[in-house]
């Protein structure tokens, strides 16, 4: 589907009256102007705005430590309108796209300043796309394209509940919340507002507290529920949107209707919160059992990732299929599903009556995918490759020493209270006959 935002939504145009050469000399030489530049520290020569492109060190996060930044997008200020108070959204070339932020000429230090490298003919030199580590499995092409159309922000902040988060990414909201710096959601339906005024409204006429599906597990005051994305499209969409805040790489917007989506939620007086969420194709030809996961931040490094990871694999007990997570995965995906990996083989290993084990009796009791096992063993240097076939080499001390780096199971995922039934097209197709 083609995203509603365009490039040049956050670019503020100004149309400027016919002046001379020298007119402009004299009203950039202002006693303002000047007095800015030296409050500022501007070196001389220094050409602003700066341009696209420009590396220069930018304060972190308000505090005394500065890392060089590049330039990726600028706008006129909000408190003035000269070249000194432009603002500035950056990259920190050190750090993960989701500390990108917009800064002032006051936050830069403008000593470092690297001016964009240009040819002969003063066009600017075209830069080769760097691939980092975390995305080396994506197309370096799509990958550029995907971070230029979301290169900026267009959501700074929204409210969840009683949780307000400042968001990651960029999200292709509707047209006409793209000036909006915070949204407003309800924790129930994930319906969103411009203000909270409207959001207050909404809860009034809303009775419902929980999301909408089918609640197929319940443990103590967690649930997680089933919610067709063709039966739910709205919620679903709505849950998209949220996700798109704190995922880089995800291209599920409006194309639901093929999906499953797991909803894990926290309950208590008030109603069923939203934890986080995993989706999955209704129907996979790769054997995918989950395409797209996420845990809140207010709910992160708590165990809940590790509880979505668990459950899409109970999911796949009960079909009888083996499973597997979508590709390519994140370095941070990657990590997470290998300690889950590790923790469920190395459980088995240990176990002194499955001593004389097989790859293929590994995964049929634990529903991974003989690659997924094949490449944790050989990661963790527990498995050998002798006459043609593969040879698990694993002592106690070495497996209790693995075990003990992948950390704890996190919550636990009780596969005796799931009540739940595979999803079956043909069902679907009859009960859309009538």
């Amino acid at each position: 589907a083609e995203l509603p935002l365009e490039l040049g939504d956050s670019i503020a145009l100004k149309t400027m009256t016919k002046r001379s050469a020298k007119d402009v000399d004299v009203a950039d030489d202002t006693p303002q102007r000047r007095r800015a530049r030296s409050t500022l520290d501007i070196p001389p020569g220094t050409e602003l705005p700066l341009e696209l492109g420009t590396k220069v060190h930018c304060r972190w996060r308000g505090k005394d430590e500065f890392y060089q930044a590049r330039v990726i997008e600028k706008r006129p200020g909000a408190k003035g309108t000269g070249d000194e108070d432009y603002e500035y959204y950056v990259h920190y070339e050190q750090f993960n796209r989701r500390m990108d932020s917009w800064v002032t000429l006051g936050e830069m230090d403008l000593s470092t300043l690297v001016p964009v490298e240009k040819t002969e003919d003063g066009k600017k030199k075209k830069v080769e796309h760097e691939v980092d580590a975390e995305h080396a499995d994506f197309d370096p092409k799509a990958l550029q394209e995907h971070e230029e159309f979301t290169k900026v922000r267009n959501i700074l902040q929204i409210e969840l509940g009683k949780h307000e988060m400042d968001t990651w990414y960029f999200s292709p909201f509707p047209p006409e919340y793209s000036n909006c710096q915070k949204l407003f959601f309800c924790e129930y339906t994930l319906q969103f507002f411009k203000r909270k005024e409207q959001l207050q409204r909404h809860l009034k006429k809303n009775e419902m507290r929980h999301p909408p599906g089918d609640e197929i597990y319940r443990k103590g005051n967690l649930s997680f529920f089933e919610i067709d994305g063709k039966k739910h499209k709205l919620f679903c969409q709505n849950l998209c949107y949220l996700a798109k805040l704190f995922l880089d790489h995800k291209t599920l917007y409006y194309d639901v209707d093929l999906f499953l989506f797991y909803v894990l939620m926290e309950c208590d007086e008030r109603g069923y919160h939203i934890v986080g969420y995993f989706s999955k194709e209704k129907c996979s030809e790769e054997g995918y059992n989950l395409a797209c996961i996420l845990t809140l931040p207010p709910y992160q490094r708590k165990g809940y990732g590790k509880l979505l990871i668990s459950f899409s694999y109970e999911l796949s007990k009960i079909e009888g299929k083996v499973g597997t997570p979508e590709r390519p995965l994140s370095d941070l995906g990657l990590v997470s599903y290998r300690g889950y990996w590790t923790r469920e083989l190395l459980r088995i290993l240990k176990d002194e009556s499955k001593q004389f084990v097989s790859i293929k009796d590994l995964s049929e009791l634990t529903m991974i995918k003989t690659e997924d096992i094949i490449s944790t063993l050989q990661h963790l240097g527990l498995l050998a490759y002798t006459k043609g076939a593969y040879v698990i080499c694993a002592s106690p001390e070495l497996i209790d020493k693995h075990l003990k780096a992948a950390g704890g199971p996190g919550r636990i995922c009780d596969p005796t209270a799931i009540v739940w039934s595979p999803y079956h097209p043909e069902r679907e197709f009859r009960d859309f006959r009538g």
